[in-house]
């Protein structure tokens, strides 16, 4: 009997210790399994919301986190665009107008030079294209101004030691491709032409010399805009001198020597200069919102 009343207590003692084993194991479950292996959503912890549900402020409620808000007031202003207004964007509008001012009294052109030799000029902004038919050859010449006023290190040098009257004359050089197409082929053949640094001093010397130089010949697809880098491409740097003389003739004999670089590079320098106060225009404009 007595043995009988012990194993019912001992039975009894282990089935209270599973039932509280498994309360805990059942309680602690929803935190030791992964929240996307949880069919059930309301066992998600809140804490695993997207950002993009804390920025928003629900359906039913009016709370929104500011965790994640711009704090920055943006000031008002009275002119209706929405900008800002700052003492700064004051001064700058002034010196803006006041260089607009001195730019339009040096500007040497009212309206851009013409290039001899029968050249037609067609602008797309900062690019220009002049187009020449000779022979039933079509020359073409493009070249943009961006980029084309080279830095001058001297002067930068030397800018506590000169004047205002002596400033020397800004000039654009800019690189430019010679196109030269003719009517039997589907190719035409390609220079890549630019100013030398070193021959700034052209005219000066005893001899008169090229002051544009070939850098790369190509054979390129007519009325392709792109240069083809799979089509052999002749860099000049180690080419023999006759050779490179030869290219230079062919391009006089069209109408590219000196005398229209000369021409290219005023052309060029007063395109730059439009350009230049037009972008001073619409600076000033942004800046004082009109």
């Amino acid at each position: 009997m007595l043995k009988s009343l012990t194993r019912m207590v001992s039975t009894a003692a282990r089935l209270s210790t599973r039932t509280t084993a498994g309360s805990w194991a059942r309680a602690l479950e929803p935190f030791g399994r992964p929240a996307l292996c949880v069919p059930n959503s309301a066992t998600t912890r809140p804490f695993t919301r997207s950002i993009w549900m804390m920025r928003n402020s629900g359906s039913t409620s009016g709370y929104r986190p500011t965790l994640l808000s711009s704090s920055r007031d943006i000031p008002s202003v009275s002119c209706g665009c929405g900008g800002l207004h700052t003492e700064g964007d004051k001064a700058f509008a002034e010196f803006l107008s006041d260089e607009i001012k001195e730019e339009k009294k040096i500007k040497k052109h009212q309206s851009l030079p013409k290039m001899s030799g029968g050249w037609e000029i067609d602008l797309n902004g900062t690019e220009a294209k002049l187009i020449r038919t000779l022979a039933g050859e079509k020359v073409s010449v493009t070249f943009n101004i961006n980029n084309s006023i080279p830095p001058n290190f001297e002067e930068e040098a030397e800018q506590g030691q000169k004047d205002a009257e002596n400033e020397p004359e800004i000039l654009s050089t800019p690189n430019f491709v010679v196109e030269v197409a003719k009517q039997a082929s589907n190719t035409s053949l390609v220079f890549d032409c630019h100013y030398p640094e070193d021959e700034a001093s052209h005219g000066e010397g005893e001899e008169e010399s090229d002051i544009f130089a070939i850098r790369e010949v190509s054979f390129q697809p007519i009325g392709d805009g792109d240069w083809k880098e799979t089509s052999y491409t002749l860099n000049t740097d180690s080419l023999d001198w006759a050779l490179y003389d030869h290219l230079m003739d062919f391009l006089a004999d069209r109408g590219v020597d000196n005398t229209f670089a000369d021409e290219l590079i005023e052309l060029s320098t007063a395109l730059e200069h439009q350009e230049y106060i037009s972008f001073l225009e619409n600076l000033s404009g942004f800046v004082k919102c009109q």
